[in-house]
């Protein structure tokens, strides 16, 4: 009898499964209501689509370079330095991944030895942690709170940093709260990352779903540029999850040692989603305006809703995420979620899936439709009643 316990790494005893999925395994039967994945229910625009159909048709069926097509990797860079004022050479710094997941992990592999610090604002995204863990680091969250709609402040970052401290991980807009971090509130912390000499992992995932101000990527601002891999992807903008197309920018030096890992676990990214991302970028300005759009409506109208219910929530200017507090309803994060699931099949996501800071919170993402947006609220508000809470 084989004792597995020996043969399986033991940082893997550090690392709990994901809370999301997790939760997501209790899910079952057409009439439930998903608020849960963060997944466009938009469909991948049809010249986009178009595009990958003709490259196979084509026969362009090959592998690509490791770093990606050189076609996509000169739109990436055309495209930054558009929509947000950023500069890389397409060469020699960046790299086409599978998915924005896989240049985290990238970027996080590449930098981090065991014993390193990696600073993570929480709530937040939950890769970092168990990346960062896998890498022999040690990862260290540092808790935001809704009085400061969920930003870095440099008082909570300052108080973070040892001897030890490597990476900071800037995971704005966020998931899940829908925080952002202004150019303003990105200046206040600039000063402090280069005294202390971080490098930062800027997780801009979602840079193009922000309502009211355009996103600012802090490697734009001053001293940022060469201590700053910007991680970025298809996914959202372009409703694209299934492709799995990302990219990672940087300094040179440290993109050329995420393309060697890369080169040897990954080889190369799909080549029909590379070309279609090459019409994404080079025309698809448009579907992101009207995607955005959309999601600014049904923003609008789950805040409202989920305030008007005691669900207290600041409006988020980032994302497709509300993180609304449940404290109204006496209940743990995963209670309220196991039980609104079970009593009124509407799926939310406990807000301590995304750290211990979580807890006290819920996820609801408003990229559905407004039907089950609206049918949704209308069981949420049934369930708040049969527990006896009551708004104010």
């Amino acid at each position: 009898m084989i004792d597995y316990d020996k043969v399986l790494s033991k940082r893997l005893n550090d690392i709990k499964p994901s809370g999301i999925r997790k939760f997501f395994d209790l899910l079952s039967g057409s009439d439930v209501i998903s608020l849960g994945i963060g997944e466009p229910d938009f469909v991948t625009p049809w010249h986009i689509r178009d595009a990958g159909s003709y490259s196979l048709e084509k026969g362009y069926t090959y592998y690509t370079p490791n770093k990606g097509l050189s076609e996509l990797r000169k739109e990436i860079s055309n495209y930054l330095k558009r929509a947000f004022s950023l500069e890389y050479d397409c060469e020699s710094q960046v790299v086409v991944t599978v998915g924005g997941s896989e240049a985290i992990d990238l970027a996080i592999r590449a930098m981090i030895d065991p014993g390193d610090e990696v600073l993570i604002p929480e709530p937040s995204f939950v890769c970092y942690e168990p990346i960062t863990i896998l890498t022999g680091g040690k990862p260290v969250p540092i808790r935001t709170f809704g009085q400061d709609n969920f930003k870095l402040t440099p008082e909570r970052l300052k108080a973070a940093i040892t001897p030890k401290s490597k990476l900071l991980v800037l995971p704005y807009p966020c998931n899940p709260t829908g925080a952002i971090m202004t150019k303003e509130d990105l200046l206040k912390i600039t000063d402090i990352i280069i005294e202390n000499n971080l490098f930062v992992l800027s997780d801009e995932i979602y840079s193009e779903l922000t309502y009211g101000l355009r996103h600012t990527s802090i490697a734009s601002l001053p001293g940022m540029a060469e201590r700053t891999i910007v991680v970025n992807g298809f996914s959202k903008a372009y409703a694209m999850t299934g492709w799995r197309l990302g990219y990672a920018c940087g300094p040179s030096e440290i993109i050329k040692e995420m393309t060697k890992i890369h080169q040897f676990a990954i080889m190369s990214s799909p080549t029909t989603s590379q070309f279609a991302a090459i019409e994404a970028l080079r025309n698809g300005d448009d579907d992101i305006a009207e995607m955005r759009n959309e999601y600014d409506h049904r923003r609008r109208f789950i805040c409202d809703r989920l305030n008007s219910l005691g669900l207290t929530c600041f409006e988020p200017q980032g994302a497709f995420y509300v993180f609304p507090s449940i404290e109204i309803s006496g209940l743990s994060s995963e209670d309220f979620c196991r039980r609104l699931l079970e009593e009124q099949r509407v799926a939310v996501i406990p807000g301590n899936a995304f750290g211990d800071s979580g807890e006290g919170f819920v996820r609801c993402c408003y990229a559905c439709s407004m039907r089950d947006l609206s049918n949704a609220l209308f069981r949420i508000e049934r369930f708040l009643e049969s527990l006896g809470c009551k708004a104010g």
